[in-house]
Parts: C-alpha cells; structure tokens; sequence
C-alpha cells in the first residue's frame, strides 16, 4: 500500500486555509501552519512532500521562510509552491529564482490547484525513490557503502553538536570465499541476505543503521553509543548469527557460519573525523580474524590500539 504524501499549508488568513484543506484532505495527510515561525516548528517535526506557502504574510513573509529552509539539507529537496494575492511578473519571478516549483494566485482554482499539486507530488515521489536506490544495497536491501558514509556523516555532525560519542561495528562473514566454493555463488547471495537481515534484527534502536560495506563486510552505525553499549550490540548481532544455524561445510570453524567483528568509539571533536572511526573498527576487525576469527576484538576508546 503507498503510503498517503503530506501537504504542508502555510497561510496568515483562516479562510484560504480552510479552502485548501477541503480541496486536498481527501487524497493527502494535510499538515497547516499560520506562521512561518510556527511552519519551522512543523517541518521540524514532520518533514512534508509538498509546502503551499502564503508569500505575505506578518513577521516573516514567505520569500524568507523559504530562504530558512532552502539552508536545512533535510528539507531542501521539498517543494514549494508559493501562494499570493499579487499578480506581478515580478514577484513570480523572484519567487522561481528562489526555487519556489510553481506560483499560485490567489483566489486558486481548486480543480486547477489539486492537478498541479498532484503533478509536483509524483515527481517528488519519484525523485525520493531514485535516492533511495542511489543507497540501497540492492541484494541485501539494506544500506549500501554511499548510504552508510552519507549517514555516518550526518550522525557524526549531531554527535558533535551534543557531544555524545558515536560507535562502529565492522562485521565479516568467516571463509566467504570457501562458502561460495563450497555451495556457489547463488547460495553465497542468499547468505548474504540472511546475515544482513540477522545483523538488521539485532539492532535495538531506529537510528541504529545497518549497511552492507562490500563484498561479505556489513557495518552498523551506533549514534549516542559508547563503547560498552557497543559491546553489547556486537554480542547480539554475534549471537543472532550463531544461533541461526546457517551451515558452512567448509568452514575450518566447524560446520556452521560464523562471523568476526571490530567495534570502535570516538566522540566527534575538532581532533577526529568519521574516517579515524571507520580506520579504528577496520583494524579491530582484522585483530579478530588474526586471532582465530568468531570472536569480537574492541578499539580501545582513547588509543585507537586493540
């Protein structure tokens, strides 16, 4: 089932709301806002698929609400449609150059509004699909490489702005080559689906991300963790594996598959940046395979060593 597309209405006068409300509750979930103040607060909260912006408005107009959230990377892919009373080739200009998808004048035609709201909204689905493909691992159907560093990228950023620590586990299939060799190479995919949707299932928490790195490597993306929270996670995602029963005829560990991981931390500071994290778990995880593999081996907080 698609799920319904959200109409932001931003407008001073209670009447044209209302007006635009009726036209599109039927088909849309309808978020309004009387303010561009209180619009900020909404979008916040609820990032809409399309804003109908009321240009004139008191205290902020909708040229500089839409100059607020052309600045916020989260919301500047959104729409928007600005709504006035003023018929000027002017005005409608400035508003297209600002990136404003469209210019309505008021009073709107309700038939004409709905198709041309329904228009912007397809392509705004369609643009949405299109980047979520851009980074998603299309076997595992999880995170892929991109998704994951644009993520930890975003996560480390709001770590640094609250001064809370991030963590990593880097996670490798024990003798995947072998596995192929053993089984071949359309088992090894469904292998790789299992485990990712294993390492998925052990994940606590929403902003907890789970991506596939490369090859037989998955990375998860632990924000606000530290590292005995991290530790944890590890021993889940571990254990969700082993318990599984997944079958490795190959495998020098016994018949059963296994894998190792590396878990690191860092709080984001001026000193550091999302690659020393992604270094610090890769050298834990290749401790783990040096030491015997089916074990989880942890970056030391401060030192970066195992």
């Amino acid at each position: 089932m698609i799920q319904r597309q959200t109409i932001l209405l931003v407008d001073d006068e209670i009447h044209h709301l209302k007006v635009l409300i009726k036209a599109f509750l039927n088909d849309y979930r309808v978020l309004f806002a009387r303010s561009g103040d209180e619009a900020l607060q909404l979008v916040q909260q609820d990032a809409p698929d399309l804003i109908v912006l009321d240009v004139m408005m008191p205290e902020m107009d909708g040229y500089r609400l839409l100059e607020l959230l052309r600045r916020d990377a989260a919301l500047r892919q959104v729409p928007v449609i600005f709504l006035t009373g003023r018929d000027t080739e002017a005005d409608e200009r400035r508003g297209l150059e600002m990136g404003a998808v469209d210019y309505w004048t008021k009073p709107v035609s309700i038939d004409i509004a709905r198709i041309r709201a329904r228009n912007h909204l397809e392509l705004k689905r369609h643009r949405d699909l299109l980047a979520k493909l851009a980074i998603t691992d299309p076997l595992c159907n999880i995170a892929n490489r991109r998704g994951f560093e644009d993520y930890l990228a975003r996560e480390w950023r709001c770590a640094a702005r609250a001064g809370q620590p991030v963590s990593l586990l880097m996670i490798d299939i024990d003798f995947f080559k072998a596995f192929n060799d053993h089984y071949g190479h359309p088992a090894g995919d469904q292998c790789l689906r299992q485990v990712a949707a294993l390492i998925g299932s052990a994940l606590s928490r929403p902003a907890d991300l789970a991506a596939r790195y490369g090859g037989e490597e998955f990375v998860c993306v632990l924000p606000e963790t530290a590292a005995e929270g991290a530790l944890v996670l590890a021993n889940r995602v571990r254990d969700a594996v082993a318990n599984s029963a997944l079958m490795h005829g190959d495998s020098p560990l016994g018949e059963r598959l296994t894998i190792s991981l590396g878990v690191a931390t860092l709080k984001p500071s001026t000193a550091n940046e999302p690659a020393d994290l992604i270094e610090r778990a890769d050298r834990a995880l290749y401790d783990a395979k040096k030491a015997g593999r089916d074990r989880i081996a942890v970056a030391d907080y401060e030192r970066g060593s195992v």
